[in-house]
């Protein structure tokens, strides 16, 4: 399995107790989803390595109790700390219209209906309270807050973002 063709679900954040058990950070939107996971991949020296999960059981505030097949101590368990977690991407259902996963739209141009071209999208930065998309237009980086309404189209064929930024926000950045 390529990293191209598959997400980041999160990754392992600490030993939960002595019997190989993992925390496993899931950065997503609803952890829930992802409670009935039977496999996932591990980023091992550069590999993406397949495991099969023996039991997940969810925590709080995005962690779950993982217990994965062939890592049965604290020494096994300890090799996999702060390693990244993936998923094929082609398990995620396909959004329309203004709805992307943040790790379909890097390398998108963003085009602001007023502005015009702003630069390429980095990454969408995750934080709780204010989403941001991280824009970079030659030596300038550009944040703007991903806000309701903000997008006004996702063109997937051409690689493009369109958005509405806030009056004067962008030319801020760029001048």
């Amino acid at each position: 399995m390529n990293k191209a063709d598959c997400f980041q679900l999160g990754y392992i954040a600490k030993l939960h107790g002595f019997k190989g058990e993992v925390s496993l950070f899931l950065d997503v939107t609803n952890p829930e989803d992802y409670a009935t996971l039977d496999a996932l991949f591990i980023e091992l020296n550069g590999q993406l390595t397949p495991f099969f999960v023996t039991t997940l059981k969810l925590k709080n505030k995005g962690f779950a109790a993982v217990k994965l097949e062939g890592v049965d101590d604290e020494v096994d368990a300890r090799l996999l700390l702060r390693k990244s977690v993936y998923l094929p991407a082609e398990i995620l259902p396909k959004l329309s219209g203004t709805h992307f996963y943040d790790h379909e739209v890097v390398d998108f141009e963003v085009i602001d209906e007023v502005y015009g071209s702003v630069g390429n999208l980095v990454t969408v930065v995750d934080l709780a309270a204010n989403p941001l998309l991280q824009i970079i237009n030659g030596e300038k980086e550009v944040l703007i807050p991903l806000i309701d309404g903000l997008v006004k189209a996702v063109d997937r064929k051409n690689k493009q973002l369109i958005i509405k930024a806030p009056e004067g926000l962008i030319e801020l950045y760029l001048g």
